[in-house]
């Protein structure tokens, strides 16, 4: 291999591009040594903020370090023996059937293998900070039988690989439109980029290279009939960073083709997102992991391109979701089945089933919302790329909503147990059985997707707390750390982050080196803060810290300087629009990002959890407490008793004139429900 370092955007031809297509140059694309960051904005010309290198940032404590021990520690190590268990998970053994290893048939959803390559970004990822020669071992071992599944032209699919094996060449590729073939490569690029920068081998990237490669040239050739079989489309952020990684031009183009088939196909559907040409898209509609995935990689194509088309849609949606479509804990796509794009037509083309859907504006149920995790990640996903886009606090704001809340409640506290949905209520008097388990369990056997997919986000999680620009360094999430980055003219800052955030709103930042001249720091004031106050070396600044945005603080940095930011954590009632009927007179606590519940088993015995409202004025005292040996702050306080109340085989009554009487309730995180036992559980609380 060559190694040939090359100044943005002086991308030479002739024989280096004859190199490229041979698959014999590796590109690090900037020589001040950005090019190792989770996803790779060092030289997209239209992004603002550029990630900071894997390994840059190293969790010290609180929240997000035990978050990330608990994965080192759980979250892989359960994952990995899971997944490579013929017995239980069967995702590595379909690779080894289909390298001809052993024998046998697919088994499992046919998007396993993505499933496998988001747990090889998580063990890539957690590398990059721990250099655990273990996990490297652990990826090491399996590339080589996951290289012989694939065909000569790149293309891999271990369901349609095992088929022609076992009925000598008789299958072929997308054949089925829900075999998930290009959502398999997508996510295999994306891992093999991380696993690149974490490792600096490129054993995994050549497999992903030559997929990329089979996916430019079937794409040239298939009708959009045919490319519509790319359904959830993992594989436009995998194809962008793709060419971020390599600066092969080639990547860049098929990354718009993909955009533009999609306004080229007849009877589309919002199940696929291409009923209706995105650039036409007004609303955000169909299947929200699909949706939310398609956000997120047209987001990396803008980045690349400048495409304002592309952009005034994202808006589009951006708007649409957060003003109508999403709960308030971040989580996405409300139905398990829904219509599409608002039922008021009888036009078969119009009027959609879909499965997860978004549905109408305003519908949020909460026994049965089904937010999957899937979709709630790549509700972050697209907000973190918007963020990079714009430098607009409103979309971290967002990113940090739904990692506190409805990404942390698919998995359990200790790592080995997981949620497909994520309900804002549950409650054993419903009279019906749901679709998918409301108590975690270790394995998802219909789709299995949401767990990988969770390990490898909090493996990463690091990479979200800082990004760098031409002004300076920027502070997205707030938690205990250590920093050493380089800023955009390649001078190093060092520093130290202590907080017990979000637990607790008060944040030290001291300089352990910084550059000889000023530069700024732009620390982000959440859009759910008031009050806020900000010291350097201890004096108080005078400027007005407005919420929801960055405050902008320039000078001359030197070594034990330190800023204090306090960020008051009150715990507030919030109240949603009336029109999300589910949720009128009632309301959901928050404390700083965290939503809370109320689970039964905190009520004094014989209190129906339906029997409880929260007065108007109601006050919560924090009060520290440990669950599945995670150190967590609960909320204490006063509700009322309205009246016990038996309302079997009963639809309808006359309210009760019983007095109410007070009672003493204790709300936790919402991510943390179900974590103590089975039980009922609510968000939504009626207010008296």
């Amino acid at each position: 291999m060559i190694t040939i370092r090359i100044m943005r955007d002086k991308l030479k031809t002739g024989l280096i591009l004859a190199a490229l297509s041979a698959g014999m140059i590796m590109f690090a694309d900037d020589s001040r040594g950005q090019d190792k960051s989770l996803v790779n904005t060092t030289s997209s010309p239209y992004v603002k903020l550029k990630n900071v290198n894997m390994g840059d940032v190293k969790l010290t404590g609180g929240f997000w370090a035990e978050r990330l021990k608990v994965c080192q520690d759980s979250m892989i190590p359960y994952m990995w023996n899971l997944y490579k268990d013929p017995e239980v998970a069967h995702a590595f053994r379909n690779f080894e059937i289909a390298a001809g290893l052993k024998e046998g048939k697919h088994s499992g959803p046919p998007f396993h293998d993505g499933d496998f390559y988001k747990l090889i970004e998580a063990l890539s990822a957690m590398y990059a900070i721990t250099k655990d020669p273990k996990l490297d071992k652990y990826i090491d071992e399996v590339i080589p039988v996951i290289a012989k599944c694939q065909r000569a032209d790149g293309y891999i699919h271990t369901p349609t690989m095992i088929e022609e094996r076992n009925s000598k060449g008789n299958a072929s590729e997308f054949k089925d439109r829900l075999h998930f073939e290009t959502y398999n490569m997508g996510h295999l690029m994306t891992a093999a980029c991380v696993h690149y920068r974490a490792t600096g081998k490129t054993s995994l990237l050549d497999l992903a290279k030559k997929s990329t490669d089979y996916l430019y040239n079937f794409y040239k050739k298939s009708s959009p009939e045919l490319a519509r079989n790319a359904i959830c489309p993992s594989h436009y952020m995998g194809v962008v960073e793709m060419y971020r990684t390599t600066r092969d031009p080639r990547y860049l183009e098929l990354s718009k083709s993909l955009i533009d088939i999609r306004g080229l196909v007849e009877n589309g559907t919002d199940d696929n997102q291409d009923r209706i040409p995105f650039r036409k898209q007004t609303k955000a509609m169909g299947h929200a992991v699909r949706a939310n995935y398609l956000y997120a990689g047209v987001a990396d194509v803008y980045a690349e391109t400048g495409d304002t088309s592309l952009l005034k849609r994202l808006d589009l949606m951006w708007d649409d979701v957060t003003r109508h479509k999403m709960y308030i804990t971040g989580a996405c796509g409300a139905l398990y089945d829904g219509v599409s794009p608002d039922g008021t037509s009888y036009e078969p083309t119009d009027v959609q089933k879909i499965h997860q859907a978004y549905g109408r504006d305003y519908q949020l149920p909460n026994f049965t919302a089904h937010g999957e995790t899937c979709a709630n990640i790549g509700n972050m996903l697209w907000n973190w790329r918007m963020l990079t886009m714009s430098g607009d606090a409103k979309y971290a704001d967002i990113a940090e909503l739904t990692l506190y809340n409805s990404i942390l409640s698919g998995i359990s506290l200790n790592g080995t147990k997981f949620l497909y949905t994520n309900p804002l209520s549950y409650s054993d008097d419903l009279p019906f059985q749901q679709r998918w388990s409301k108590d975690r369990v270790g394995y998802i056997a219909l789709s299995n997707c949401c767990p990988p997919n969770v390990v490898r986000t909090i493996a990463e999680v690091n990479n979200y707390l800082y990004s760098v620009s031409d002004k300076g360094l920027w502070f997205n999430l707030y938690g205990g750390s250590k920093l050493s980055t380089k800023l955009k003219d390649g001078s190093t800052v060092k520093l130290t982050q202590e907080t017990a955030y979000p637990w607790d709103g008060n944040i030290s930042v001291s300089f352990e080196s910084a550059p000889s001249k000023a530069f700024s720091v732009m620390m982000r004031i959440p859009g759910w803060c008031r009050g806020a106050a900000l010291k350097i070396n201890g004096k108080a600044q005078q400027e007005e810290l407005t919420s929801g945005t960055y405050a902008t603080i320039t000078r001359k940095w030197k070594k034990g300087d330190r800023i204090e930011l306090v960020l008051p954590m009150n715990a507030t009632l919030v109240e949603s629009n009336p029109l999300v009927e589910e949720t009128r007179n009632q309301v959901a606590v928050k404390r700083g990002p965290v939503v809370y519940c109320l689970e039964a088993k905190d009520l004094p015995q014989n209190v129906k959890m339906f029997d409880v409202a929260i007065p108007s004025n109601a006050a919560f005292t924090p009060k520290e407490i440990t669950v599945s040996n995670s150190n967590l702050v609960a909320l204490e306080g006063e509700g009322i008793l309205t009246g016990k109340k038996n309302w079997s085989n009963q639809l309808y009554r006359e309210i009760s004139q019983d007095k109410p009487e007070p009672v003493k309730i204790r709300l936790v995180p919402y991510y943390a429900w179900g974590n103590r036992g089975h039980s009922d559980m609510e968000v939504w609380i009626p207010v008296r």
